[in-house]
């Protein structure tokens, strides 16, 4: 006989069935909400689990001056919600909730959302960008967006004739230095080390460049300033001798971290997380395409990211129209 239920006792209900999908996009940065776009007008019905915080890295952002169609400049976030209202226009259908893991080992493919259940998708578009990377310093993430920035392609036209720093010693770092010096009257590298770690040639442009000086063995401690950026406190490690540096703007340039980790072991990553594509937005598994900053640490723009997103939208499209 089965058990009667006695007072305080809690009714133990079936776990729901996974919601099945034709297709499901990952990430609601520009690629992942250009994806939904394209993917929603072909009705194909895309469900977009935003993941936590939804947005990326434009959220974070000010002012945007370099996406086109928008000749008086737009703030990041402002780009993201009318990215948003279009997919949603076409019927795309938004899942605030967070990617937890996923079994990408036959179709249709299983989303784990954690509490919020799980989702079986018919091809998937990965567009979970990537995080750069920060010092961690409390006046750091106050000032974001007010005169610290990490991508000097998109900032550095807002600090014209007044000096600058750089923090890194990397490709990136000295990269961003030398692109500082079209605006910049001056650009100073931090680096906690002693050498640089950048390639020979990037290190000799920046070496020569006559915009730009270096404090070696040196790490930020505080950012100074209260609406904006007025100066760096830094500290020469082996002497511990500290210094007041006058800049007006800070570009931490020490790297950035794929949001990969959901994904290890179930697709192609390359050493440093990020995903493998073959012909674009193809990855490993057929059926899955990825877009964006997931797997282009080259170029890292919003606008490169869309296209990407479109690719990935119109790849998934054909995918499924050959295996309906």
């Amino acid at each position: 006989m089965p058990k009667s239920a006695t007072p305080g006792d809690t009714p133990v209900s079936a776990p729901a069935s996974p919601r099945r999908v034709k297709v499901a996009i990952i990430g609601s940065g520009p690629a992942g909400l250009t994806a939904a776009i394209y993917l929603s007008r072909a009705e194909l019905k895309p469900v977009v689990v935003s993941g936590v915080p939804a947005g990326g890295q434009l959220m974070l952002t000010t002012e945007v001056e370099n996406y086109p169609g928008f000749p008086e400049s737009i703030m990041g976030p402002e780009l993201i919600e009318k990215f948003r209202k279009q997919a949603e226009r076409f019927g795309a259908e938004f899942l605030d909730a967070h990617v937890a893991r996923v079994d990408l080992a036959k179709r249709p493919f299983t989303l784990d959302l954690g509490g919020s259940g799980k989702i079986e998708a018919d091809a998937l578009v990965i567009a979970t960008g990537a995080d750069a990377r920060w010092l961690e310093l409390p006046s750091e993430q106050r000032l974001r967006g007010h005169g610290v920035s990490a991508c000097a392609t998109c900032d550095g036209f807002f600090f014209k004739a007044v000096p600058v720093a750089c923090v890194g010693g990397g490709d990136t770092a000295m990269e961003e230095a030398l692109f500082l010096t079209k605006f910049a009257t001056h650009v100073t590298v931090i680096h906690r080390r002693s050498e640089l770690r950048a390639s020979r040639i990037l290190q000799e442009r920046a070496r020569a460049h006559p915009k730009i000086s270096f404090l070696f063995d040196s790490e930020v401690l505080e950012v100074l300033g209260e609406g904006s950026v007025t100066g760096l406190k830094v500290r020469h490690t082996p002497t511990g001798r500290d210094q007041t540096l006058d800049v007006k703007g800070l570009f931490v340039a020490i790297g950035h971290t794929p949001s990969t980790e959901a994904f290890k072991g179930a697709i192609a990553l390359d050493p440093k997380g990020y995903i493998v594509t073959h012909d674009i937005t193809r990855t490993s598994v057929e059926g899955v395409f990825a877009a964006g900053d997931v797997y282009d640490h080259r170029y890292r723009q919003a606008v490169t990211a869309a296209g990407l997103g479109c690719m990935a939208a119109l790849d998934a499209e054909k995918f499924l129209a050959g295996h309906a």
